[in-house]
This record gives C-alpha cells, structure tokens and sequence, in this order.
C-alpha cells in the first residue's frame, strides 16, 4: 500500500472542486483496500471511498482522514452463466463504467446499453442504483462482493440483499460507511435488444425503417447526453459538473395533485410520469426552470448548465461553498413555489 499524504482531491473528481486529503490510498487490490481499512481504524482516522469522482463534492477544506480511491480492475465475462440464460460479467469497481458498457454493448449483450456515457467507476453504480434512459443497474446487477468494515470479512451480497430503490440501495441508506464495494457480477442478455422505452431515445431514432442495435443505441444515448452537457468532455465547460445535481422527487398521488394544483394555477401542464407503485415521479429540472432558474443563468464561477437544467457547473474556480449556496437558493425556491423539496444527488464529502 503506497500511502500519500496532503493530495488533492479536486483534479480527482468532475467538479473539479474541493480541497486535499491529509492521507490518500490508490487500492488496486482487495488486500490494499483491508490494508486502508486497517490504517484508518489503527489511526483512528474518518475514511473516505472514492470511486470515479463523478458524483460528489469535497469540501473546500478536503478531507482530515484517509481517502481511499478504489482502482481494483478487470472484467471478465464467466463461462457459466446464470438460470435465465445470462451472461455474467465479472468487473472490478475500478473499471470505468462506460469501458464497461462499451464491452457489453461490443460482445452483444444487451441490459446496460442506455447507460452509456454516465461518468466514473463500476463501484459506484451499485450505490445509488444508476440509471438513465429507462435503466437502472439493479436490473442486471448479480452479487456484489464487498468488504465488511465491520468485521473484517468480504462478502458476496445477492441482489435482493443490496436492497435497491430509486437511486438508492443499502449502501447509501441503512448500511451507509459499512461496506467497500470490490466487484459486481452484471448478468447481461446476449443477442438481446435495445431498450427504447425512453422519450429521448424514441425521438432520435423516429423515422428510422429498422430496429436499432446495440451499438447504435449507445451512440444515441452519449449523443443525447453530449447535447445535454451530461457527457464528460475536456471541450466542454458544461460538463464540468456533478452531473443531475438534484433527483426526480416521487409523490404520493394526493401531493402530485397539490402540484398539479399549483401548476394549473400558473397557467403550466406538469410533465409527469409513473414511478413507483401508487407513486408519480416528477421532473426536477422542470421545477428548477419554473422557479426562475433557467438554463445558463448564474454569475460568477457557478451557474446552471446552458444544456441542461438539472446540472449546477463549475465555470471556473468555483469553491464548494459557492456550489452549496446555489444549491441552497433552488431549494429554497422550488419548495416556495411547488411545496416540493428537492434532493440533492451528489455525495457531500468533508462537510
């Protein structure tokens, strides 16, 4: 294990944002990450995973303990495959998501092709069950091998025992801190086809006389993400970001029609769509737009994207307190206005 002292975390993360951390780990092995773990409890030290850096923001002052970036790699597809007639892919939770997917997608297994494009690591995708473009990973998710900072052991949880929600599972919720996530087994279709389900997709490829395929779907999905400033690129200052700062609230049928209600009041027709059972999700970049926050308003170093409402940008030079302030204004804002609380997205990291 190659320990670092005083590193700094902005340039490691998409922010760009963010002071250093007073010890820093690249684990590239599942004994560097027990081996962390063991030098943060020795110490008596707050420990930090970092995965690809694309959903958090660090703290100006960074992060007084040890910070752990999880680089295990590979990916492998296993001979056997699972009761459904899956194929199963073995990746380490340093493998860059999208490297990922690009695989997939090029072994022609369908399951996580509109997940294209979405920034940082395999580790992470578990952790808030990623999803976009009618995907979440907890439909192809298999096991996930994790190590127990509890009592030392290294487990392999099945996918009901992950505990996946919206955005959500039990390392975000009610085993937050206690597992670091090594591996996740993806149990992918082969020869299946796209998922064209979503609006974005449906419209890009309208007119078309033939069925997508893989491969095709997957441009389209990092195309639409590109033109929303949702794709991480060097040329592209919108993209310098924690990507949808805020998530789609899900309201109980009687508050979906308070904010009916309230819509119908302004003169407006609310976007919205099923969710959860019993539930409607609603589109919290329409409410940051109808609250007075359009597209590429904002001065100085923070403002919202230009392409997409949902995304808070770096502008350059940008300090986390400067992001949380904006933060603090939208949701002041839209709970003004619609009764609606937004919740943030991105992992809040030293604060």
């Amino acid at each position: 294990m190659l320990l670092q002292e005083n590193i700094p975390l902005a340039s490691l993360t998409t922010f760009r944002i963010g002071g250093p951390a007073r010890y820093f780990v690249e684990a590239k092995s599942r004994a560097e990450v027990e081996e962390a773990v063991a030098f943060s409890r020795t110490n008596n030290l707050p420990l930090f995973v970092l995965g690809g850096g694309s959903n958090l923001i660090v703290a100006d002052s960074g992060w007084p303990g040890l910070v752990v970036k999880i680089a295990i790699p590979g990916i492998e597809r296993q001979s056997g495959s699972s009761n459904e007639g899956k194929v199963l892919f073995d990746v380490g939770a340093g493998e860059s998501w999208d490297r990922f997917v690009s695989h997939a997608v090029a072994a022609q297994c369908a399951g996580v092709e509109c997940l294209s494009g979405i920034p940082g690591s395999v580790g992470a995708t578990p952790v808030q069950n990623v999803g976009a473009y009618g995907q979440d990973v907890s439909e192809t998710i298999e096991s996930v091998e994790v190590f127990d900072r509890r009592d030392g052991q290294v487990r392999e949880l099945c996918r009901e025992a992950c505990g996946f929600a919206y955005r959500s599972s039990i390392f975000n919720t009610t085993e937050r801190e206690r597992f670091v996530i090594l591996r996740a087994v993806y149990a992918l279709t082969p020869g299946g086809e796209p998922r064209i389900a979503y609006a974005d997709l449906q419209r890009h490829f309208a007119g078309c006389e033939t069925h997508p395929n893989l491969a095709e779907t997957r441009e389209a999905v990092r195309h639409i993400r590109a033109r929303k400033g949702m794709l991480i690129t060097p040329d592209d200052p919108d993209s310098q970001s924690a990507g949808s700062f805020f998530k789609n609230p899900v309201l109980s049928e009687e508050r979906h029609a308070d904010l009916r209600r309230r819509a119908v009041a302004r003169g407006l027709m609310l976007p919205a769509y099923p969710a959860l059972e019993k539930s409607k999700k609603v589109s919290a970049a329409w409410l940051v737009e109808h609250s007075g926050f359009s597209r590429g308003c904002g001065s100085g170093h923070v403002g919202i994207s230009s392409k997409h409402a949902l995304a808070i940008v770096n502008r350059g030079g940008a300090t986390a307190a400067e992001v949380l302030a904006l933060k603090d204004q939208i949701q002041e804002r839209v709970e003004e206005i619609w009764g609606v609380l937004l919740e943030p997205e991105p992992v809040m990291v030293g604060f």
